[in-house]
C-alpha cells in the first residue's frame, strides 16, 4: 500500500510549482512584455478573465498571440477527421465493445450524438469555436474527471480523512470490501489499480474488457494485489461512485452542480445519469447511483462549453474569480502518475510524461479524455484549453493539438 504523506509532499510542491499568485481573492497573470532593463519595475499584473455565466467573451486570434490562418488550419483538421463511426451511439457501442464483451446490454439513457465540433480558449477568452459547441451530448469517460472531482470535493471538506484510507471504513454495506477486496483504498479507486472482484449493477468486474485465452478463462482470471496493476475498468469506476455516494449521503450531480457548475456559470442543461437499476435508499431517499461513463448507457451529457468551462476551472488551478473551488492540493496529486501507471493521475487525468502519449504537446499537459472521441486538453504553459468532440483515433488528436500549438505566436 502506498502512503499519502511523501504523495502530498509531491503534492504540495508541484501545487506551488503551478500555482497562480494567491489563493483567495482576485486572479492575476504577467502581462507579456519584453524584457525589462536593469533597475527597472516588475511588469505590472492583469487580472485573470472569467467568462460570466451568459456572456463568453471572443477575442481575434491575432490579439491572443495566435496566427488566425494556422489556427483556421487545425479547426479544418478537427473538421475534416471527425470520427467516422456511425452517430447511433448504441449501434457503435455494440459493434465495439459489445463485439468482445458478454453483459453489454446498456442499462442507462443513450442518445444519437451531433457532428464534430469544440472551441479553443486562449486565456481564458474563445479564440475559435466549430460545430454545435451548445448540443447536449453523452462525453462517455470524460465523466470520471467530473466523479473524481467529487471525491475529491468530500476530501477537501474532510469527509474523507486520507486517500490511502480502506474504502471498507466508508461503505457501511457489507458484501463490497471483503476478502481480496479488503485492502482497496481511495487511491486504488481512483488510479484504477483496485483489482475489485464482483459484480455491480449486473455488470461483473471481469466482463469489462475481459482479459484470457478463451471466454472460459474471463471470470477465473488471476487477482493482482490492490496498487500493483492498473485496468481501467467501468464496473470499478462504478463502485466508487457508489462509495463516494454514501459519504456525500447527496446525489452526486447535486454536490456537483452546487459545488462547481454553478459558480463556474454553466448551464442548466447537462445531466448525470447512472442506471435503471442503480437506485439505492439512503437515509430515507431513493437515490440514484450515477454511473463515471457511457460503456453501458449513462454518464454525463454535457455540452462542449460547459466541459471548457470545467477545463477552464482547473487551468486556473481550481480558482474561479475570487473562490478556491477545487483544493490545489487536490489538483496536484490527481496531476501526479501512480507506480502502476505514470500516465494516468486520477481518473481521467491523462498525464504526458516524456511527451510519450501527446509528442506535439507539453510534458504537464493534461487530457481528460472520453470515447469517441470527447477530450478536454489542458495546457497550462501555453494558457489554453481546447476541447474537441468526435474526432478520430489513432494519431488525429496529437496532430490537432499540434496545429494548435503550431499557432501560437507568443507562448
Amino acid at each position: 500500500m502506498t502512503t499519502t504523506r511523501p504523495l502530498r509532499a509531491l503534492a504540495a510542491a508541484l501545487s506551488t510549482a503551478v500555482a497562480l499568485a494567491g489563493t483567495a481573492g482576485p486572479v492575476f497573470a504577467q502581462v507579456p512584455k519584453k524584457p525589462a532593463k536593469a533597475g527597472a519595475a516588475a511588469p505590472a499584473l492583469a487580472p485573470v478573465y472569467f467568462p460570466d455565466r451568459f456572456d463568453w467573451q471572443k477575442r481575434a486570434p491575432a490579439d491572443a498571440g495566435m496566427d488566425p490562418a494556422r489556427l483556421d488550419e487545425a479547426v479544418q483538421f478537427a473538421l475534416a477527421n471527425e470520427n467516422p463511426a456511425t452517430k447511433d451511439l448504441a449501434v457503435d457501442l455494440a459493434t465495439t465493445f459489445g463485439a468482445r464483451e458478454p453483459f453489454d446490454t446498456p442499462i442507462g439513457p443513450m442518445k444519437e450524438r451531433g457532428a464534430a465540433n469544440g472551441l479553443i480558449l486562449r486565456g481564458g477568452y474563445i479564440v475559435a469555436e466549430w460545430g454545435d459547441t451548445t448540443r447536449v451530448d453523452m462525453t462517455f469517460s470524460v465523466t470520471k474527471t467530473f466523479l473524481s472531482t467529487v471525491v475529491g470535493l468530500a476530501w477537501q471538506k474532510g469527509l474523507i480523512r486520507d486517500v490511502d484510507d480502506l474504502a471498507k471504513g466508508y461503505m457501511p454495506l457489507p458484501g463490497y470490501f471483503e476478502g481480496h477486496n479488503a485492502a482497496i483504498t481511495w487511491d486504488h479507486l481512483l488510479r484504477q489499480t483496485s483489482d475489485w472482484q464482483g459484480t455491480l449493477w449486473g455488470k461483473p468486474d471481469w466482463a469489462d474488457r475481459p482479459e484470457g485465452a478463451t471466454p472460459a478463462d474471463w471470470p477465473n482470471r488471476k487477482l493482482s494485489e490492490p496498487g500493483t496493476r492498473y485496468k481501467y475498468n467501468d464496473t470499478r469506476v462504478n463502485l466508487l461512485a457508489l462509495l463516494t455516494l454514501h459519504v456525500w449521503c447527496r446525489p452526486l450531480p447535486a454536490v456537483l452542480r452546487e459545488e462547481v457548475m454553478d459558480p463556474i456559470g454553466a448551464s442548466n442543461t447537462w445531466r448525470w445519469y447512472g442506471y435503471d437499476n442503480s437506485w439505492i435508499e439512503l437515509d430515507g431517499q431513493r437515490i440514484q447511483s450515477v454511473s463515471g461513463g457511457g460503456h453501458f448507457g449513462g454518464g454525463m451529457f454535457i455540452h462542449a462549453r460547459d466541459m471548457a468551462r470545467f477545463g477552464y476551472l482547473f487551468l486556473r488551478n481550481g480558482q474561479w474569480k475570487d473562490r478556491q473551488l477545487v483544493s490545489r492540493e487536490w489538483i496536484a496529486m490527481a496531476r501526479t502518475g501512480g507506480p502502476a501507471n505514470a500516465e494516468y493521475g486520477f481518473m481521467n487525468w491523462f498525464l504526458n510524461p516524456g511527451r510519450k502519449s501527446r509528442p506535439a504537446t507539453p510534458e504537464s499537459s493534461v487530457v481528460f479524455a472520453g470515447n469517441g472521441q470527447n477530450i478536454i486538453y489542458i495546457d497550462w504553459e501555453n494558457d489554453l484549453v481546447v476541447v474537441t468532440r468526435w474526432i478520430r483515433g489513432g494519431s488525429a488528436l496529437n496532430d490537432f493539438l499540434g496545429k494548435v500549438l503550431g499557432a501560437l505566436t507568443k507562448r
